[in-house]
């Protein structure tokens, strides 16, 4: 196989391969859950903040120019499209808040998880005097505000609640940035926009809180004028006494309201807890000899946390990934069924009998459980190549190379010169690897795993493994040549190369722990390989390479792959 069969033959990244449409259709379609919600209804109350946020930083030019913008928000956001969509999200953004409230169990939370949480809760009590003051006027009272009122009553009536407004569009803007980190995180690109997004996420506000200030500043210049006064603090934009007063009692309704669910939501906590000890307690049996008791209903994560058991969970609970995962050894018989989350990850991960989500696993009787992961992988030492934070998720590239007819090979040869052949095939396909860009990681029988991205980006990972499958192909092609006196078949190989999240750091015991990545992404590349046989060719790539590199396959077809619902969407390359 040369260059030609891959890398040189791929079209741009705007190139259109057959089937991309419905597949993309079909992607679009996928089940709405709670988290994509979550996520739906953030993006649009992000949106409706940043628009607000750069009309604040027109202030940094005049007044005149804050009023204009407002109009242009107005415009935006105040026809019938835009305020169903913004009070939609913004009720189902606030009743998502309150559930997480609920569910949260407060064991060991990262400090990032908490202030995503009390950020969202501070945002409603904070923001309901402007809503009062602004949207609310203009329905209920018919009252004319602009910038100019606001800021009056910001910067002279009452500096508290200039304040306050500052505090929420912080507050609002922390809890924003960190909800879109979480999201994109893991996506391709993302650690290259990492430091653009970082600049904009601090630029932002400041130039909006400057703005406000200009604007302030300036207000404070006009309302020395007694003229200025009469004509911009009419009651048809401030609103007389009576109009106040019933505003007044708008806004203490509803902090009283937010206050009510936030108790409720508290309370609900109380009476849950109450519920578990009174629905009695499981015993939980660990392989180290520990025996705890913990409340019927309780996940097996949070009994680990509860009795300080080290417990792997690299998503926090959240079933985002497989970490947690345990085998249920004694006492499986009773257990509940999976929900459709947990099920849909053992089945992405092809799990065995027994095999649990401990975030999600809520036993009902006595038994007994073996975490599955370590929960504290030791890191390595920093002058390796493939350097990772122990247990980081994080966006690789994962390549499964397999030597074909190896079997036959060992049956024609001593055992020696067997040994003598497969390394010399791994040493020419890991030399080939690491020319490329990557690192092998393991080394499994006559094959091995190669990992790319553990110090690069996720598109030059995704290039540098296309680019290690024609190196593989040239030393492999060397490697027949030298040995073809001794070989009565050329040596052939299949290639699987899969791109997406994984678990990297090291996994193993006390004495014997290695550096290795787990997951789907890695499940999936090792499938992939092993079609190759099956479909007569060299190497199967998924479109989720090409798509990280930014490039697009001259073929693309749908594969189905053991252990997952869906096809996988492959290029194949080098027929046979």
């Amino acid at each position: 196989m040369t260059r030609t069969a891959s890398v040189a033959t791929l079209r741009s990244a705007d190139g259109h391969a057959e089937g991309r449409p419905a597949a993309a259709a079909a992607r679009a379609w996928r089940p709405l859950t709670l988290r994509r919600l979550r996520l739906a209804s953030g993006l649009v109350l992000f949106g409706y903040v940043l628009s607000h946020l750069a009309n604040h930083a027109l202030g940094n030019v005049s007044l005149a120019a804050m009023e204009d913008g407002l109009d242009l928000v107005t415009a935006l956001w105040l026809n019938p499209l835009g305020l169903t969509l913004l009070y939609g999200a913004l009720l189902a953004h606030l009743l998502l808040g309150l559930q997480a409230l609920y569910a949260a169990r407060f064991f060991r939370w990262r400090a990032s998880e908490i202030l995503q949480l009390v950020s969202g809760l501070l945002i409603p009590p904070l923001l309901v005097s402007h809503i009062a003051g602004t949207r609310i006027a203009f329905v209920t009272e018919d009252l004319d505000k602009g910038y100019a009122q606001e800021l009056y009553t910001f910067w002279v009536a009452s500096p508290p609640l200039g304040l306050m407004q500052a505090a929420v569009l912080i507050v609002a803007w922390i809890h924003g940035c960190a909800g879109l980190h979480f999201w994109l995180r893991l996506r391709p690109g993302f650690g290259r926009a990492a430091p653009v997004l970082l600049a904009l996420a601090v630029l932002v506000p400041v130039l909006a809180l400057l703005g406000f200030v200009q604007g302030g500043r300036a207000i404070l210049a006009l309302a020395q004028d007694p003229a200025w006064r009469a004509t911009a603090l009419q009651p048809v934009h401030v609103g007389r006494p009576d109009q106040v007063a019933r505003l007044a009692g708008i806004r203490d309704g509803m902090l009283l309201t937010y206050a009510g669910l936030v108790a409720a939501v508290v309370a609900a906590r109380g009476l849950r807890s109450l519920a578990e000890v009174t629905r009695g307690t499981v015993r939980l049996s660990y392989p180290d000899g520990r025996v705890v008791r913990v409340p019927r209903g309780t996940s097996v994560l949070e009994a680990s946390r509860r009795n300080r058991i080290p417990h792997a969970s690299v998503c926090g609970g959240r079933g985002r990934c497989s970490t947690c995962r345990i085998r249920v050894t004694d006492g499986s018989d009773g257990a509940p069924d999976p929900g459709r989350a947990e099920r849909a990850v053992l089945e992405r991960i092809a799990a065995g009998p027994g095999v649990r989500l401990a975030c999600q696993f809520r036993p009902e009787t006595d038994l007994a459980v073996v975490p599955l992961l370590p929960p504290q992988p030791r890191v390595r030492q920093a002058d390796l190549l493939d350097r990772a934070e122990s247990g980081e998720e994080r966006f690789i590239v994962a390549m499964f190379v397999d030597l074909r007819g190896s079997t036959r090979l060992a049956e024609e040869r001593l055992p020696y010169d067997t040994v003598f052949i497969i390394n010399r095939f791994l040493g020419a396909v890991g030399d080939a690897v690491r020319e490329a860009g990557g690192s092998t990681n393991q080394f499994l029988g006559d094959g091995l795993l190669a990992l790319f991205g553990l110090e690069t980006e996720p598109e030059q990972a995704a290039r540098d493994a296309l680019r290690a499958v024609d190196r593989i192909a040239e030393s492999v092609a060397t490697l027949n040549r030298l040995l073809a006196a001794d070989l009565e078949h050329t040596l052939r190989y299949g290639i699987g190369v899969h791109a997406g999240p994984a678990i990297v750091g090291e996994m193993g015991d006390a004495t014997d722990a290695r550096f290795t990545a787990l997951g789907d992404t890695v499940n999936v590349a090792s499938r992939l390989q092993g079609l190759t046989k099956g479909l007569g060719c060299v190497a199967v790539v998924s479109e989720a390479v090409y798509r990280a590199a930014s490039l697009a396959p001259e073929t693309i077809r749908d594969v189905a792959v053991d252990g997952r619902s869906e096809a996988v969407r492959v290029n194949v390359l080098g027929r046979r």
